[in-house]
């Protein structure tokens, strides 16, 4: 999930385990304990595209990682602060640490939950940014912020804002069911033959839903909103993965098709050669768009080294997208 985000489900957890004890202190612990998994995304710095890719909510997203270092940083604040219980500390800090990566693990990127066993959790129920999951947990976490620490209306604030978030993320899954199984009856009376089907939510929301379906040669992409009164409609792309020729058996290739999990498709243009991952979809509604939002150049020099260099995206299509996905999510 975004920052804010995680900051806010951190400052919570932070309060639940400590918000009686020290107030506001540990509402800002517990945000900070939020962001620090995140942290991995510096990774991309010092990497090429492909190993930051890998690396990204990996270790630090997951119970190996929250086992390690809350220990290590209850203890660092407890040698500061006028609390001195380590266990307190580290509670706090594992708590933040741990739903971290659980919040996350609804998202379509997932998370590497089980690190070092290769194996991303991805429910895909919720899109990175949702503010009907952030807004109203911000507003009793501020409701909590602003009670002294020790009433029982500041317990209540938070607990209420845990509860509604928490029962936000179990609605998303019953919102996907139902999409998928539209989803599933378009295909049907279109005697669509299919391999296999993945749904996710569009951005912002969870009343627009995405599809991709996997058939022999190509994938088709559709969508779905609770206010359609029309059948469900897909866009055709072929795989093309013919067109990586010898490429397909070099090991960075094989490495970003097993981070898109097979979803993905080539395109050619100008003889320069694209990877286009599907999972989350396109940076327009229109009709057989190609403007993927996670496309990467395939570059090879001279020794035969391989680079995915990842396209730069156009601010002014992320607003053209929004004013779209506004129009599609009333109903087709």
């Amino acid at each position: 999930m975004d920052s804010v985000t995680q900051i806010v489900l951190g400052a919570a957890i932070g309060e639940a385990v400590l918000g009686k004890k020290i107030g506001n202190k540990a509402m800002l612990y517990g945000a900070i304990a939020g962001t620090i998994p995140d942290l991995d995304v510096f990774a991309s710095h010092f990497t090429d595209t492909v190993t930051a890719l890998s690396m990204h909510r990996g270790f630090t997203h997951s119970i190996l990682f929250s086992i390690l270092f809350a220990p290590i940083f209850g203890w660092i604040v407890s040698r500061y602060e006028t609390l001195k219980n380590f266990k307190s500390w580290s509670w706090l800090f594992f708590w933040a640490f741990i739903t971290h990566p659980l919040l996350d693990a609804h998202t379509t990127w997932g998370t590497q939950l089980f690190w070092p066993f290769d194996l991303r959790l991805a429910f895909k129920t919720i899109f990175v940014i949702d503010p009907l999951y952030t807004l109203p947990f911000l507003v009793f976490l501020i409701l909590a912020m602003m009670q002294n620490r020790t009433t029982k209306k500041r317990r209540l604030y938070n607990k209420i804002g845990l509860l509604l978030s928490s029962s936000y993320l179990v609605l998303t899954f019953l919102l996907k069911w139902v999409a998928f199984t539209q989803f599933q009856a378009a295909l049907k009376n279109q005697n669509v033959v299919y391999l296999q089907l993945d749904t996710r939510p569009s951005p912002l929301n969870t009343i627009l839903w995405s599809a991709n379906v996997e058939t022999e040669d190509a994938y088709k992409l559709g969508n779905f909103s609770f206010f359609d009164t029309k059948p469900v409609t897909f866009e055709t792309y072929p795989k093309n993965h013919d067109l990586l020729g010898k490429l397909s058996e070099n090991e960075k290739v094989k490495r970003m098709i097993a981070i898109s999990e097979g979803w993905y498709t080539i395109t050619k243009k100008n003889e320069q050669l694209y990877f286009n991952d599907l999972r989350f979809g396109l940076l327009s509604l229109a009709p057989n768009s190609q403007n993927f939002v996670f496309q990467y150049r395939i570059d090879v020099d001279d020794l035969g080294e391989v680079q995915f260099i990842e396209a730069p995206k156009d601010k002014r299509d992320g607003k053209k997208l929004l004013s779209e996905l506004w129009l599609r999510i009333k109903g087709n």
